[in-house]
């Protein structure tokens, strides 16, 4: 099979591999779509230590059941051959506090695909059969391989808690802060602002409802608190994760308000310390999303709930270019969908 092998810094080389075999408790899928993710930009810039070259990566994904494992069907009895399905990528010990609490996405043990085992920048990729998901009749595998994005937007939302009838702020306006913008609107949220420098990515988040924010022309602590007579956003989201934004979440957030932080951009930043301190804010981290998380964003995304505009489909080849275009000038793009050339 053909596959998009990175092989160091800025390196990404089309090759020839073995088409993998399902294992006892696997299946193989023909990939359909596989989603470009802004954490694998930092992996394929060589700055992220978790994926090691040389590694398939792509973890955001769809396909078509083509191979069962002898035992998959015990396993995950819904699954047949021939079925379009998505599947979440986070594999974990079943076993540990963790997962035992539902908390799967924290299990120490936890797995990665596209990271710790080869991902869906190929024409076939294996998985645990216990992760896949079988997509309704009338759902698109364009649809499903949207899941695992969505999914990391409805664990953000989770930790917002009630925001019903409340003022929010969302810092980013790339694909995951376009869809937290959705779901905290979806759970009730009066106003959701939404900042961002990219003037063509703000117009994107005006058009999901969002109330944009251009920090070259405006004041957004201001702005915000303006809105909120002088309290602030009763949730700040940060889906950037660099020092500016991060700060920003916290003064434009209410005394005893919530920031929530999920953007990676930078590793470590200086925090308002002392602000945090007198005004009593929580700071919460959001990583990936649990598997109930998981199984909600697949059904808000066949409900409709939920969804994405300017979308690029492009053959797997060209990963590289458009990995290169999300890094430097993204623009309009929401999301970025590579499609193997498998018959």
């Amino acid at each position: 099979m053909k596959a998009l092998v990175w092989e160091g810094p800025r390196l990404f080389v089309m090759r020839e591999q073995d088409k993998p075999r399902a294992s006892s408790n696997e299946v193989v899928l023909r990939v359909a779509f596989a989603g470009i993710c802004g954490s694998e930009l930092s992996g394929y810039l060589g700055h992220n230590a978790l994926r090691v070259p040389p590694l398939v990566m792509g973890h955001e994904f769809s396909g078509e059941i083509v191979e069962l494992g002898g035992s998959a069907p015990e396993v995950n009895p819904a699954l047949k051959l021939g079925q379009r399905v998505t599947v979440n990528p986070l594999a974990s010990c079943g076993h540990c506090d963790y997962c035992k609490a539902g908390l799967n996405h924290l299990c120490p043990s936890r797995k990665l695909i596209g990271a710790h085992r080869a991902g869906a920048f190929a024409e076939f990729v294996s998985v645990p059969a216990e992760l896949v998901h079988v997509l309704p009749e009338g759902t698109s595998t364009r649809v499903g391989a949207l899941a695992e994005p969505v999914a990391v937007a409805v664990r953000i939302a989770e930790l917002a808690g009630n925001v019903q009838d409340q003022t929010v702020l969302v810092m980013g306006a790339g694909p995951i802060g376009l869809l937290v913008l959705q779901v905290l609107k979806a759970r009730g949220a009066n106003q959701v602002f939404v900042a961002d420098l990219d003037v063509e990515r703000l117009e994107m988040a005006e058009k999901l409802g969002g109330e944009i924010l251009n920090p070259k022309a405006v004041d957004v602590i201001a702005t915000v608190r303006e809105a909120t007579n002088g309290l602030g956003a009763f949730v700040s989201v940060d889906a950037v994760g660099a020092a500016v934004t991060r700060a920003q979440c916290v003064s434009a957030t209410r005394s005893n308000g919530t920031v929530i932080l999920s953007g990676l951009h930078e590793e470590n930043t200086l925090m308002p310390t002392a602000d945090i301190i007198r005004r009593e804010i929580s700071l919460k981290g959001s990583f990936a999303y649990t598997p109930a998380n998981f199984t909600q964003a697949l059904e808000m995304l066949i409900q409709n709930q939920i969804h994405l505009d300017n979308i690029i489909q492009a053959p797997l080849e060209e990963g590289g270019k458009w990995f290169e275009r999300l890094i430097s000038a993204p623009g309009n793009i929401a999301k970025v969908l590579l499609i193997p050339s498998s018959s």
